[in-house]
């Protein structure tokens, strides 16, 4: 499924920042960032409930915001883009 992934994590605490970083960096192993707190992602449902319960595990639900939209299927191939941003390859081959 394709998902689109946006958080706000409170960084007035140094304990705010950490959390921030790790979940740009737990969010960087599931999909590609196209903005600085929004991520693509290509995942199967497995995934998904994983991504979300590593994610519980690191947020302040108090103080955090996270939000995860389910896009029609390939709803990714079909993003229009503005500016500097670019579509980017989701489905392509890697090159290790």
């Amino acid at each position: 499924m394709d998902l689109l992934l946006t958080y706000d994590v409170d960084t007035t605490t140094p304990e705010g920042a950490r959390r921030l970083r790790r979940v740009a960096k737990l969010c960087e192993g599931y999909g590609l960032r196209v903005q600085k707190s929004v991520f693509e992602i290509v995942a199967d449902e497995k995934n998904t409930l994983q991504l979300l319960a590593r994610i519980d595990a690191i947020i302040d639900t108090n103080l955090d915001s996270i939000r995860l939209y389910r896009l029609p299927h390939n709803g990714l191939a079909d993003v229009q883009t503005r500016g500097t941003a670019r579509p980017q390859p989701h489905r392509d081959d890697l090159v290790i």
